[in-house]
C-alpha cells in the first residue's frame, strides 16, 4: 500500500475501506513532487546543423546526459514546456521555419511523437507553462511576430490564439510560475531590457512587469514556484551576468551572480524546484548548475552526449508545476474528511510574513481551540511584512505589504491543504500596512501607506474568484495600522496613524457599496496593525503603540458607540497576527519583535492567556481563519 497522510498503520478511531481507499487515491498523498527523480531533458539544437537529439539528466544528481531518443525532425531554436508526465517541443528551424509540436513522455525513453501544430511556423520562439497550459511566444515567421500560442498539455490538438506579447521578438526568454508567465528580453531587431507577465490561468496580452539589467536576447532561464532566474546571453558586456525576479512582485531584475567563464549565449535552461540548469550555449556541451533561492555564481553540472547550441530545454519539476505537501493531520478527521469550516466550527489560524530580521516569508498554522505552538504551514511567494489578511471558509489571502519596495500583490491559500501560497491579483494600488477583513464571500482592505503618503482608499475582492480589487468607497480618515473586524454585514475599523495616533472608530456595510461612517471612539488612542479580530457580535482592538500597550478594547458590531474595556494582553506589543474561530481569538507575533501567542474568550471579558509560541518571534505578520466571525456557518 502507498504511502498516506495519516498512515492505515498509525491512525486512530474506526476507518473504513472506502475512506482508506480514497485517502490514499487522492485526499491523502499527493505523488507528484518536483524535488526527487526528476528529468530534465534538451530537445534538438544546432550542432552546427539542425539536430535531433534528446537527452535526458536526473536532476539530484550532477553528472553526464544520457540518450533520450529523437525528435520527428532535426530543428534547433524551438521551444515548448512541460508537465508532470509529458515534455513538448515547439516550432523552430528545420531549417524552414516549422509548425510541428512533438511530445515526449518524462518516465520513459523514445522517440518523440506528433501532439499537433502551432498557428503557424515559427523559429527564435520562446516557451513555457505550467501543469495544465504551454505558451509558445513571438519567434520568426520569417518576419518577428508577437504572437502567443496556447496548448493544453493532456490533450494532443494544435494550438490556439492565447494573446500578444507587448512588443514582437525573437530569442526572448520565458519561465512561468504555477499562475504567471514571464517573458523577458529578446531582439526587436535591436536587444531590448522589458519584461512582459501572462497570467496563465485566462487568456490575454502581455502586461509590462519591469525591466533587465540591459538589453539582452538569447538568455537560458529557469525558476521556482515564485523565482525566475535568467542567465547570460548574447551582448558581450553581460553574457556572464546572472540576473532574477520574483514573479509575485512586479520590478526591475537584480544581480544573482555569475555564470562559468565563456559565452552563454542560446543555452537554454530548466529547473527542478530547488537547482537550476542550464546549457553554457555556443556549440558547447557543458551544463551548468546554479541554486534558486540563494544568489551566487554557477557551477558545473555535466554534459550532453552532443555539443550544440540553440536546444530547448524542459523537465517534469520545473518551477511552472504545482507541488503539494502531503496533509497535516492536525486539519483532517481520521476519516480523511474534511474537519468543517465556517463560524463556530472554523477552527485554523494561519499567519504569514512579517519582519524579524529580515522579510519573511514563511508561514504557520494553529489550531485555535487547543493550546500549543504553530507548525509550519508553507511559504509566501515572497517575503514581506505589514500586509492584511482576510479570508473565507476555504480560502485566505494575504494582500500587499513590503518587501522592501512597497507592493500591491496578494497571495491565497486553501486552508484545507498545506502548502505555499499562489497568485490571487493586485490591489487598486501599491500600499502597505493596511488591514483588511471579510466576510464568506467579499474581502476588504482600506487604507495604508503608498509610499509617499498615507491613503484612505477601500478595495473589494470576490474572495472565490482571482482578479484585481474594485473600488468600493474611503475611510473617513487616511490612515494606516488600525484594526479591523466584521460580523459578516458590518466592517469596523478603529485606531492607526494618520500619521498621528487615531482613536476614531468607523464602519461600512460589507454587501454595498460606499464611503465610512463614524462608530465610536477606542478607549485609548493607537496603532494595531490586525483584522478580523472579533466573533460574530462583537470586536476586539487588541494592544498597540501611543507608547507600547496591553489595553484590549471590545465593541459590539451591530452597534454604535465607544468601545468597552475587556481586559489586558500578557505583554505590550503591536502588528500582530489575529486568528479566531468565533469563540476563540489569538493574538501572535508582535513589535517588539516576540514569539508569543496569546488568546481571550471573546463572549466574556478578562486578560489574556498564554496559547504557545509562533514558529519565530517576528512582527508585522498578516493573520487569517476559518472560522472567524464575519463568516456564515
Amino acid at each position: 500500500m502507498s504511502d498516506s497522510y495519516p498512515r492505515r498503520d498509525q491512525a486512530r478511531g474506526l476507518w473504513k475501506i472506502n475512506d482508506i481507499t480514497k485517502n490514499i487515491k487522492g485526499d491523502g498523498t499527493y505523488p507528484n513532487s518536483n524535488t526527487g527523480a526528476v528529468r530534465a531533458i534538451w530537445m534538438g539544437g544546432g550542432a552546427p546543423g539542425d539536430s535531433n537529439v534528446i537527452d535526458y539528466f536526473q536532476t539530484s544528481t550532477a553528472g553526464n546526459a544520457v540518450d533520450f531518443g529523437d525528435l520527428s525532425v532535426a530543428r534547433d531554436l524551438n521551444a515548448g514546456g512541460g508537465s508532470f508526465t509529458r515534455g513538448l517541443s515547439c516550432g523552430g528551424h528545420t531549417p524552414s521555419n516549422t509548425d510541428l509540436i512533438d511530445y515526449v513522455h518524462f518516465a520513459s525513453t523514445g522517440n518523440a511523437a506528433d501532439f499537433g501544430n502551432l498557428t503557424a511556423g515559427r523559429s527564435y520562439l520562446a516557451g513555457m507553462s505550467n501543469n495544465i497550459r504551454c505558451l509558445s511566444v513571438d519567434g520568426l515567421t520569417p518576419s518577428r511576430v508577437n504572437t502567443i500560442d496556447s496548448v493544453n498539455i493532456a490533450t494532443l490538438g494544435n494550438a490556439t490564439d492565447f494573446g500578444d506579447s507587448q512588443t514582437a521578438t525573437a530569442l526572448a526568454t520565458c519561465t512561468a510560475s504555477p499562475t504567471r508567465g514571464i517573458k523577458a528580453g529578446g531582439n526587436t531587431p535591436s536587444n531590448i531590457d522589458t519584461i512582459d507577465f501572462y497570467e496563465l490561468a485566462t487568456t490575454g496580452n502581455g502586461v509590462d512587469f519591469g525591466n533587465l539589467g540591459a538589453a539582452q536576447r538569447s538568455q537560458s532561464s529557469f525558476g521556482s514556484q515564485t523565482r525566475m532566474v535568467m542567465a547570460g546571453g548574447q551582448d558581450s558586456a553581460t553574457r556572464e551576468k546572472i540576473e532574477t525576479i520574483q514573479f509575485g512582485s512586479k520590478g526591475n531584475a537584480v544581480d544573482y551572480g555569475d555564470s562559468l567563464s565563456g559565452t552563454t549565449e542560446n543555452g537554454r535552461g530548466t529547473s527542478n524546484s530547488i537547482l537550476g540548469l542550464f546549457a553554457k550555449g555556443s556549440v558547447s556541451n557543458v551544463i551548468e548548475q546554479k541554486t534558486i533561492a540563494s544568489s551566487g555564481n554557477a557551477t558545473d553540472f555535466g554534459d550532453l552526449t552532443v555539443a550544440r547550441t540553440a536546444a530547448h530545454a524542459t523537465s517534469n519539476g520545473h518551477g511552472g508545476l504545482q507541488t503539494f505537501s502531503q496533509r497535516a493531520p492536525e486539519l483532517y478527521s481520521p476519516t480523511g474528511k474534511v474537519v468543517p469550516s465556517g463560524v463556530g466550527v472554523g477552527d485554523i489560524g494561519v499567519s504569514g510574513g512579517g519582519y524579524s530580521p529580515g522579510y519573511l516569508d514563511s508561514m504557520a498554522f494553529i489550531q485555535i481551540s487547543t493550546l500549543g505552538n504553530a507548525t509550519d504551514f508553507g511559504t509566501l511567494s515572497y517575503g514581506r511584512q505589514s500586509q492584511g489578511g482576510m479570508s473565507s471558509t476555504t480560502r485566505g489571502m494575504f494582500n500587499s505589504g513590503s518587501s522592501p519596495a512597497t507592493v500591491s500583490d496578494i497571495d491565497y491559500i486553501t486552508f484545507s491543504a498545506k502548502g505555499n501560497a499562489s497568485d490571487f491579483g493586485d490591489l487598486t494600488t501599491y500600499r502597505r500596512g493596511n488591514t483588511a477583513f471579510s466576510n464568506s464571500t467579499r474581502g476588504i482592505v482600506g487604507g495604508g501607506y503608498n509610499g509617499s503618503s498615507r491613503i484612505n482608499n477601500i478595495d473589494y475582492f470576490t474572495i472565490a474568484t482571482l482578479g484585481d480589487g474594485t473600488d468600493f468607497g474611503d475611510m473617513t480618515e487616511s490612515k494606516t495600522s488600525y484594526g479591523a473586524m466584521s460580523n459578516g454585514t458590518r466592517g469596523c475599523m478603529g485606531g492607526g496613524r494618520t500619521p498621528g495616533t487615531s482613536n476614531v472608530i468607523e464602519y461600512i456595510t460589507m454587501a454595498s457599496t460606499g464611503n465610512g461612517t463614524d462608530f465610536g471612539d477606542l478607549s485609548l488612542a493607537r496603532w494595531m496593525g490586525e483584522g478580523n479580530a472579533g466573533s460574530s457580535t462583537r470586536g476586539l482592538f487588541a494592544g498597540g503603540t501611543n507608547p507600547s500597550t496591553n489595553v484590549i478594547d471590545y465593541i459590539t458590531i451591530a452597534s454604535t458607540g465607544n468601545a468597552t474595556d475587556f481586559g489586558d494582553l500578557t505583554v505590550a506589543k503591536s502588528y500582530q497576527a489575529v486568528g479566531c474561530n468565533n469563540t476563540r481569538c489569538t493574538f501572535g507575533g508582535g513589535a517588539p519583535s516576540t514569539n508569543v501567542i496569546d488568546y481571550v474568550t471573546v463572549a466574556s471579558t478578562g486578560n489574556a492567556i498564554d496559547f504557545g509560541d509562533m514558529t519565530s518571534a517576528r512582527y508585522t505578520p498578516g493573520g487569517v481563519s476559518n472560522g472567524h466571525g464575519g463568516l456564515s456557518s
